[in-house]
């Protein structure tokens, strides 16, 4: 068994355990703490009715009622209080999981775009070559995103969570976020790239990053330099992140258990909800891409499917993109595309054309919003999906990296950063989907660029 494939047997063996863990709590330990808290939801709400059908404010009754409310929700955030305590030494190993992903998420997005944005300078040596590939990243970056975010809300799969927002939460809503165009735009511009990477401020660090990338492959030679640089410092960085997942599995038997042991096992029916819609999203997606690779290469887009079997699955079966990169390349060269073309359009693709991981950072990120009762506005979904569609462009296809980017969002939103830990359980069946399809996207990406550009040949046998 690999390193991956013992860290995915894992990941699940904790969940089972956190499962099992929580079932026993909520049956054994919990179930006084809950009913309690459904008895006075139920009274709150019983008080409330009684409210509403006094019109003198002014009475007896309607202090009484507003005393005996105070009295039930004291109640009720005192028992909640209690029942958090108690699971405490479960929703610590989460939280050391959360705060070990937030320590990467700076770093990792300012090294990977550096060296991703110095490398697309390349662009003006290439030209046209550069400009259409980078139209069909962009086209197909947006297509996964708006389709997540469609989905995500004609599914709505957060609603049956009915999570409470943690207690650092419930004075800051949503509304908050309501941002104007001159302070979405005024956000995004940093004071200080210090005090971006302090604060974990992921859209000024993708700015800075931006220009950063573009200045050193501006200066030529001198910049080869500090692209190795950065190049070997995202790559000390990304193996600090597999060491951060070596912790996954602890996160995930201790934010199981605190779920279940809270929620019961009702909670898991909506999480196989949420897989199935998933997929049935990521198939559609599929079907789109390769439909509109019809347009372009008519019938040989069903040949290059077909080749496309061998990476595809071995790209599902570990979880990662980059494993099946060697036998994608080679079947694409085998499929008719040029070498010239599927060296610079394939490489650019595992950091700008990761289909199936924007679908998801959409879907998912919603997800966390709807679990919370969090309601967000067209315009606010579409400030998520453009900020997704910045920095989700400095993360590498690595296993699980889509997490780092939901992480840095979600914030932006005041959306519960805890939420994450309703996604690190289930989340090894999703990235084997998500890889898949990052597989089927750059493969379609680089056979267009090539009919594009006239370098397409015939198949070899």
């Amino acid at each position: 068994m690999s390193k991956h494939n013992r860290l995915t047997f894992f990941i699940f063996i904790a969940l089972i355990l956190g499962v099992g863990l929580g079932y026993y709590l909520n049956v054994s330990s919990f179930s006084a703490y809950n009913e309690t808290i459904i008895r006075s939801e139920d009274q709150t709400k019983t008080i409330d009715l009684k409210l509403l059908s006094i019109k003198d404010t002014t009475t007896s009754d309607y202090k009484d009622l507003n005393k005996q409310k105070a009295e039930v929700t004291k109640v009720r955030q005192d028992t909640e209080k209690s029942r958090e305590k108690d699971l405490e030494p479960l929703t610590l190993l989460s939280d050391i999981f959360l705060r070990l992903i937030k320590m990467i998420v700076a770093p990792l997005v300012f090294t990977t775009l550096v060296v991703g944005v110095a490398k697309v300078g390349d662009i003006k040596a290439v030209g046209r070559i550069g400009g259409k590939t980078m139209l069909w990243f962009l086209s197909a970056s947006l297509l996964s995103l708006l389709l997540g975010m469609i989905l995500v809300n004609l599914f709505k799969p957060g609603e049956a969570m009915h999570l409470s927002l943690p207690p650092s939460n419930i004075d800051t809503g949503v509304h908050a976020v309501a941002l104007s165009v001159k302070d979405f735009i005024s956000h995004i511009v940093p004071r200080s790239f210090a005090e971006s990477m302090a604060t974990n401020e992921i859209l000024q660090i993708v700015v800075f990053s931006l220009f950063f990338g573009v200045a050193t492959a501006a200066i030529g030679e001198k910049g080869h330099v500090v692209i190795a640089f950065f190049d070997s410092v995202a790559h000390v960085i990304l193996k600090i992140t597999g060491y951060v997942m070596n912790f996954a599995p602890f996160a995930v038997f201790g934010a199981m258990a605190a779920i279940v042991a809270k929620q019961g096992l009702s909670v898991l029916s909506t999480y196989a909800l949420f897989v199935g819609e998933f997929y049935a999203s990521m198939l559609l997606l599929w079907f789109i891409m390769i439909m509109i690779g019809y347009s372009i290469l008519k019938g040989r887009v069903f040949n290059l499917m077909n080749r496309m079997k061998e990476p595809t699955l071995l790209a599902f079966s570990t979880a990662s993109s980059e494993a099946a990169y060697p036998k994608t390349l080679l079947q694409l060269e085998r499929f008719g595309c040029k070498d010239k073309i599927v060296s610079f359009v394939l490489p650019l693709g595992y950091s700008f054309n990761l289909d199936g991981s924007m679908l998801y950072m959409t879907f998912a990120s919603l997800f966390i919003a709807q679990s919370y009762g969090i309601h967000l506005s067209f315009q606010q979904q579409i400030t998520m999906l453009l900020i997704l569609m910045l920095t989700s462009k400095g993360i590498a296809g690595v296993p699980r990296a889509s997490l780092v980017v939901i992480a840095g969002t979600i914030a932006t939103f005041n959306i519960p950063e805890a939420g994450i830990a309703l996604l690190i359980g289930i989340d090894p069946l999703l990235d084997m989907g998500r890889s898949a399809t990052n597989v089927i996207g750059n493969s379609l990406a680089t056979a267009v660029v090539s009919k594009w550009e006239g370098e397409l040949s015939e198949s070899e046998d």
